[in-house]
């Protein structure tokens, strides 16, 4: 099978430094998105092993800035086969908002966010993707990176797990429309996992918490979900388009 082209959103760091590197090892060509940290994505290009990669900055909230990204992963990569979408509003402590514990202004800033991101970025870079992938007829993967928190809640991010749930709605909309094109859109739903950017709530009491959310007393890794994202974007899985993945060591059932 040949080498494909893999853009990954949000691969600077955690999960998606992960996914990059998985497609990597087995060959394929990747685009390093990143929004603001250009150093990170550098430093991911630099370990990723093979040759024919890139990196590619973009705020996919700006619809202008997706559709470049779009163009020029497309050029850089000789073809995108794989869409990843990962880049995404996190939650932290930070960017909470409870309903009683937050302004009107905060609340509607935080839905504006992640709705910004989450729901609009990925679907308009997702529209711009496939369009190219259709007009090269090839058997395009898309693989969208969601949560658990869009079917448990999220009491402290109303937004975040909203946001989620319209990303694995939206999937399965473009798994339906795009069949026939012969392309694949899976998406996976991680729970908690132990990335840099959450390294700080594994500590004391909150660690000790999120630990014991699953039977297995620990919490998810990011080379967990890069393979299941490696595995949904292959041929094997095209059976498996408009499914939603869950991947969170069994802390929450549906």
């Amino acid at each position: 099978m040949r080498t494909r082209g893999v853009l990954v959103t949000g691969a600077s760091k955690g999960i998606g430094k992960a996914v990059a590197e998985a497609f990597a090892a087995r060959g394929d060509r990747v685009a390093v998105h990143f929004h603001a940290d250009r150093a990170a994505a550098e430093a991911v290009l630099a370990g990723l092993p093979g040759t024919g990669h890139v990196v590619l900055g973009a705020d996919i909230a700006d619809p202008e800035a997706a559709r470049r990204l779009a163009d020029e992963a497309e050029s850089s990569l000789d073809g995108v086969d794989v869409l990843v979408n990962n880049a995404g509003v996190a939650t932290s402590a930070a960017n909470a908002h409870r309903v009683t514990e937050v302004s009107y202004a905060d609340w509607q800033r935080a839905w504006r966010q992640n709705l910004d991101v989450n729901v609009a970025g990925t679907a308009n870079l997702s529209y711009c993707v496939a369009r190219h992938m259709v007009a090269r007829g090839a058997a395009g993967r898309i693989v969208n990176v969601g949560s658990r928190g869009a079917f448990r809640g999220e009491a402290d991010h109303p937004a975040y797990g909203a946001s989620k749930a319209a990303l694995h709605a939206l999937g399965q909309s473009l798994a339906l429309s795009l069949a026939p094109e012969g392309i694949s859109v899976t998406s996976v739903a991680p729970g908690f996992t132990e990335t840099e950017r959450v390294a700080d709530r594994l500590d004391g009491d909150t660690g000790v918490s999120l630990r014991g959310q699953s039977p297995f007393g620990r919490v998810g890794r990011p080379e967990e979900i890069a393979a299941a994202v490696v595995y949904l974007a292959s041929p094997e899985a095209t059976w498996a388009s408009g499914a939603i993945l869950d991947l969170n060591g069994a802390s929450h059932l549906r």
